[in-house]
């Protein structure tokens, strides 16, 4: 947990999309990290810029 910051996805809720969508899983698995960690940081950096 970090006030201010985006740490993460529940992962688990988005493979479970995932399947939802038809996603194989297995892709889901090599994709979802990837896409998460671009996210993440991308969002933390806009957090940075409105905050400073």
């Amino acid at each position: 947990m970090l006030p201010g910051a985006v740490a993460g996805w529940d992962l688990t809720a988005a493979l479970a999309l995932g399947d939802a969508l038809g996603v194989p899983p297995a892709a889901a698995a090599e994709l979802l990290p990837v896409i998460e960690a671009v996210m993440v940081a991308k969002l933390n950096e806009q957090m940075d810029h409105s905050h400073g």
